[in-house]
């Protein structure tokens, strides 16, 4: 029988009025990949923090490598050898590699730091990840590629033998991904385990050996890999089968409800399109296409030159954000925690903070019209929290999500831009902000959306607009748009089609 690293057996974990577990089991196997699955608020994380010291077990036992294990904190359970590479990396930019590697362990001779053996350790660290980087240079100055595997190096170096990485291709490009994967099937090779949490089923299917799912709080099974499909796992973690997994609704009209002519910076060029009343506009590319300068430039965000920008046939000049949300303009951030919602602010307050000027006076809010609109958005699009007044910071990923384009929606835009409007989200979720864009649709609005995945956009959008290097590469309709069209247009191979 496989050698088992880990064994959580029977893990509850109450907060005051809340059961966040409730007798979740997890198996990990030496030198094998376990995949950690479910939807967010499934418990993945709240099981991974007892599991790290960040929080301690109602009830529950845990024992690695044989022995009954206690950990009292991140630092303890790195020197018991089990190491946590959170989704938001936790490194100080500002140091370099091999100071953010040995961060609060200096080796030191005669009372002073030894900075060459601390750099020599830290050069072959990163020599056993393939990365041929100074130990010198500053945080700073990496890719988040690469910053990923400082933490995985950082991890090495306490000589750890369970190593969880959250959600680690988040931010990734591709050829970053398939480097993280190399690592990791390096990393088993040398007799180390891994936890893998991902939202992104097929690279479950490519890397991990055995899969764990979690539903509301409790276990619902372990299964090899091998012995399951997309759809099955799917059901698994949603209870239920989603029998469509993208909801398309044609409610397109032929009213322009945005036009853009010529619009130019130092980052995107010539750009020039429509959308229609109750239309999806896709918007495909490579990074650093421009996809997200180009939503930005829009928004008042980013300054440019534009011959002519419409709303509904009325001439808008969105300079700043406030004037862009004020001509019927809004825009849902690619990074919620950063730049969509402000963490330590209730949901409440999160909703109405782009429209609080419709529930004031002066200096006087209403607080009766603004805790309607608060009201009407958490139930409208199903945010699920304990109450209005719980802060932002706590909900799962997916309903975040939700409060970040409730915030946009708030202000009444004609012209809805969402960026990359289900990263980091599960399955179910996605599906509800896919049925909450219908919704949108058959309101009237016109919906620019960003997304990496190629899928999505070809199972979401009315069109599909394809940028390369800044520009506009061509414009396809849903009937014609396929997975190969678009990588063509992408990789500037195409024809250019408007």
């Amino acid at each position: 029988m496989t050698d088992v690293v880990l064994r959580m057996e029977g893990i509850t974990k109450e907060f005051p009025g809340v059961k966040a577990l409730d007798g979740v089991h997890l198996n990990v196997y030496k030198s094998k990949v376990m995949a950690l699955l479910g939807e967010n608020g499934a418990g993945k994380s709240t099981l991974m923090k007892i599991l790290s010291g960040v929080y301690q077990k109602t009830s529950g036992e845990i024992y690695f490598k044989g022995d009954k294990l206690e950990v009292t904190g991140p630092k303890d359970a790195m020197q018991k050898g089990i190491a946590i590479i959170h989704q938001e990396l936790n490194l100080i930019e500002g140091l370099s590699i091999a100071e953010n590697i040995f961060m609060g362990r200096f080796p030191s001779k005669f009372g002073k730091v030894n900075w060459k053996e601390m750099h020599h350790e830290s050069k072959e660290l990163l020599n056993r990840l393939n990365l041929d980087l100074d130990p010198k240079r500053k945080v700073e100055s990496l890719s988040i590629g690469q910053k990923q595997m400082v933490e995985i190096a950082k991890a090495l170096s306490f000589e750890t033998e369970l190593i969880i990485m959250d959600e680690p291709t988040d931010a990734l490009t591709d050829s970053e991904t398939e480097s993280l994967f190399k690592v990791i099937e390096d990393l088993v090779k040398s007799e180390k385990s891994v936890v893998y949490i991902s939202h992104r089923l097929p690279e479950i299917f490519k890397i991990c050996d055995d899969v764990t799912v979690l539903r509301d709080g409790s276990f619902i099974g372990e299964i090899p890999v091998s012995e399951i499909n997309e759809n099955q796992l799917i059901e698994m973690m949603v209870g239920r089968k989603l029998e469509e997994q993208y909801s398309y609704l044609d409610c397109k009209t032929n009213e322009i409800v945005f036009h853009v002519e010529s619009l130019s910076n130092s980052l995107v060029k010539d750009i020039n399109f429509d959308i229609k009343k109750g239309e999806i506009l896709g918007v495909a590319g490579l990074m650093g296409a421009g996809r997200t300068e180009l939503a930005k430039s829009i928004y008042g965000n980013i300054p440019c030159d534009v011959k002519k920008m419409s709303v509904s046939g009325v001439k808008v000049y969105g300079k700043t954000e406030k004037q862009a949300i004020g001509e019927g303009i809004a825009y849902v951030s690619e990074d919620r925690k950063k730049d969509g919602l402000v963490l330590g602010l209730s949901v409440g307050n999160n909703i109405t903070l782009s429209s609080l000027g419709q529930y004031s006076t002066a200096t006087v809010i209403n607080k009766k019209s603004e805790r309607g609109c608060i009201e009407y958005y958490k139930e409208a699009m199903s945010i699920k929290t304990p109450s209005i007044n719980q802060k932002v910071k706590l909900l799962s990923g997916g309903n975040q999500q939700k409060v970040s384009i409730a915030k946009s929606l708030s202000v009444k835009p004609k012209v809805l831009i969402l960026d990359e409007p289900t990263r980091g989200v599960d399955v179910g979720a996605k599906k509800e902000i896919y049925e909450l864009m219908n919704t949108f649709k058959k309101e009237g609005l016109g919906i620019l959306m960003i997304s990496s995945e190629i899928p999505e956009l070809l199972g979401v959008c009315d069109r599909i607009m394809v940028m390369h290097e800044g520009r506009i590469s061509g414009i396809l309709s849903r009937e014609e748009a396929t997975q190969e069209k678009i990588m063509r247009l992408a990789i500037g191979a195409g024809e250019r089609i408007q």
